[in-house]
């Protein structure tokens, strides 16, 4: 890393927000909680799923969490299992962290009854489960959902958050290099997973994705990154395309790219190339503060100018989910499109799939940008272009 503040981050047994950050968070949810008529927040994931416990309380969620918030006192947090309550007291130090028994929700509602809870006035943000808001819903009715109005909040980032993401960025570059200085005729896709999460897993980045497609340019069958390696070995005249997120902690990067291997790009190829770097040009010339989602959309016509569409989304916000705007392009919508324009300090990927109208062929290119007043800051270091190995 070339930031000195950035290594030590990495270098620490387990970093850490400032105490400044954490208390604008709160005051952020409070304001959340008075806008809905309520006092008390549910905050809850599973299976590593549901970015509000993290963001409250510093704790990744593993196998389950369910949190209690409420204005003016410290949070209380109930972890399953048993052995992971001795981390999550160090991570999660401000708030008051138990094991969750036989229900964690049921030890969450005698939380709230300690406090005085009224009907009506309890809110929840993350995955709950049906059982879940069937128990919230018999002791203190219908708990509001904020999930929608968290998701927002979290499309504009910190930045103490943005550093965080800097350095998921770039042990997602490490990760995209791995695969580059690996591509080879006889791996396999799996052998190249593995070299992808060598590179960042010892430095202290977790995988989020590794998405690879691999196909004949001369008979393409594959348009867009696969989800799931298979045992197929790399052949030459291969097209490669690959979607890397790396993550530090709960903070991703994301990197998109192809590569040619041992021959140069057909026409074909070469088309979709640049259709896509043209693409991803206009998108880049139109973000900034104040540009909107239809901008970004008619920015895209260049693909269809072409001859081609797209599989994959072409941009989405990142950095706490999955996150709005997620956008097609014209001949591929991806639902409504949100008239909300662009803030600074929101983290997007621009990512144009650009593939033949009957998805065999396909390339990808992109990486996760921040929005700023007057344009982009880029995340990432990988070259981009259609890379011959």
């Amino acid at each position: 890393m070339r930031s000195a503040h950035l290594a030590r981050l990495i270098e620490a047994d387990y970093p850490r927000f400032s105490d400044a950050e954490m208390a604008r968070r709160r005051v952020a949810m409070e304001a959340l909680l008075a806008e809905a008529d309520c006092n008390h927040l549910i905050f809850c994931g599973a299976n590593r799923v549901g970015s509000a416990v993290q963001w409250l309380t510093q704790w990744p969620v593993t196998a389950e969490a369910v949190g209690v918030f409420s204005p003016g006192v410290p949070d209380t947090l109930f972890v399953q299992y048993v052995n992971h309550g001795p981390l999550a007291r160090m991570l999660a130090d401000k708030a008051d962290v138990a094991w969750g028994g036989d229900s964690s929700i049921a030890s969450a509602i005698d939380i709230l009854k300690k406090r005085g809870v009224k009907q009506g006035r309890v809110a929840y943000v993350g995955p709950l489960s049906a059982d879940q808001h069937a128990a919230l819903l018999t002791m203190f009715g219908a708990p509001k959902n904020l999930n929608r109005a968290y998701t927002r909040l979290r499309q504009v980032k910190s930045g103490e958050e943005i550093d965080w993401m800097r350095i998921g960025a770039y042990f997602s570059d490490l990760g995209m290099i791995a695969l580059r200085d690996n591509l080879k005729p006889g791996i396999n896709e799996r052998e190249l997973g593995n070299a992808i999460e060598r590179a960042y897993v010892g430095k202290g980045g977790t995988t989020g994705i590794h998405y690879i497609g691999a196909t004949p340019m001369s008979s393409p069958r594959v348009g867009v990154p696969r989800q799931f390696q298979s045992p197929r070995k790399i052949e030459k005249g291969d097209a490669v395309t690959a979607e890397i997120t790396a993550m530090f902690w709960d903070h991703p990067g994301q990197v998109l790219r192809t590569f040619a291997v041992r021959e140069s790009p057909n026409a074909l190829y070469r088309d979709l190339h640049a259709a896509a770097d043209a693409a991803f040009g206009a998108i880049c010339q139109v973000l900034k503060a104040g540009a909107t989602p239809q901008q970004v959309i008619e920015a895209s016509g260049v693909i269809e100018d072409a001859g081609f569409t797209i599989i994959d989304d072409l941009l989405h916000g990142y950095g706490g989910g999955y996150l709005p705007p997620i956008l097609g392009c014209k001949s591929r919508p991806s639902g409504p499109v949100s008239t909300e324009p662009f803030r600074a300090g929101q983290v997007v990927v621009v990512q144009p799939n650009v593939v033949t109208k009957d998805g065999t062929a396909g390339v990808q290119i992109g990486e996760m940008l921040l929005i700023t007043e007057s344009g982009i800051d880029c995340f990432h270091a990988m070259p981009r272009g259609f890379h011959v190995i």
